[in-house]
């Protein structure tokens, strides 16, 4: 079992980690200045207090001929197209986008061909220190598994060997049926959170400003009951919680969140790390949102 991860970030360098540990044959594609420390220092992470180094393959460039039976491509939404572009004449039969987009599946198989792209998303968070060490975690089962479904929505000899991949690296995941709708409800929820820390005094504070905890939960609210009454139906249902909650609980909850060390490793080093993406995004999603309404359209996958 051959798996390549394109993109050393945090989480692919994780990912990287985990499924190397599970005995994976695997590689990660990297360049610039990271891929110079990996190549000088290998991929060195935290784990409880240890510091280990992944037993994994460092490579600059992905030849044609070199086969894997999965690339997992881990880059930002911005740097999305030069990777499929430069993917697009390697044999490999799969790749798993795990990038936030709001994009037609469609573009992307019109670049790499029918049939190679598996949507996906990730469930995991972290930071990389000044040395390259990585200190990142998967993200709790019950908020975020790693998440991903054929563009068809149908489960496929390939979604239930991804799933024993994961399963084997101890990797939380899950099945949907509609990625796209999935993705929709993800960028519903992180636009506003990212905007938080943007428009505070003080972006680690952000969870103390109660006017921007406020306005937060107002944005989600309006995120969640847009796409709720499009769709029908929200994915995961737990999304619902935001159209039901009363908005001062609600901005309670995001208080302490945003005060937590989990909102601390997965929601502020990410925004702060991303914001030209996450500002990428923002317009993105706000775009859809307006297209929907002026034509009155459903939300379908988007295929």
């Amino acid at each position: 079992m051959r798996i390549l991860i394109y993109g050393a970030g945090v989480i692919g360098s994780l990912y990287a980690a985990l499924l190397a540990d599970a005995g994976y044959d695997t590689s990660i594609y990297a360049r610039g200045k990271r891929l110079e420390i990996l190549k000088n220092n290998g991929l060195l992470y935290k784990k409880n207090q240890d510091l280990i180094k992944a037993k994994i393959k460092i490579i600059e460039e992905v030849p044609n001929d070199d086969i894997y039976d999965f690339i997992l491509l881990t880059v930002r939404e911005n740097q999305l197209y030069e990777a499929l572009s430069e993917l697009k004449n390697n044999k490999s039969n799969t790749i798993v986008t795990m990038v936030n987009s709001l994009d037609s599946y469609k573009k992307w198989e019109d670049i790499v061909g029918t049939g190679r792209i598996l949507p996906a998303f990730p469930g995991a968070g972290g930071s990389i220190n000044d040395d390259g060490i990585l200190d990142a975690s998967l993200t709790p089962r019950i908020i975020q598994p790693t998440t991903f479904a054929e563009i068809s929505g149908n489960k496929s000899e390939r979604t239930k060997h991804f799933s024993k991949i994961l399963k084997h690296a101890r990797i939380p995941h899950q099945e949907v049926k509609n990625m796209h709708m999935w993705q929709l409800c993800h960028l519903a929820m992180v636009v506003p959170i990212a905007d938080a820390y943007y428009e505070a005094d003080c972006s680690e504070r952000a969870g103390r400003d109660w006017k921007i905890m406020k306005k937060t939960a107002k944005r989600l609210k309006r995120n969640f009951n847009f796409l709720r009454k499009q769709s029908g139906r929200l994915s995961p249902d737990k999304m619902n919680i935001f159209c039901f909650l009363p908005l001062s609980i609600l901005a309670i909850m995001l208080a302490i969140t945003f005060e937590s060390s989990f909102g601390d490793k997965f929601m502020y080093q990410h925004a702060m790390k991303a914001p030209d993406e996450m500002r990428e995004l923002h317009k993105q999603f706000y775009a859809y949102v307006k297209r929907m309404k002026a034509c009155g359209c459903k939300v379908k996958n988007a295929v």
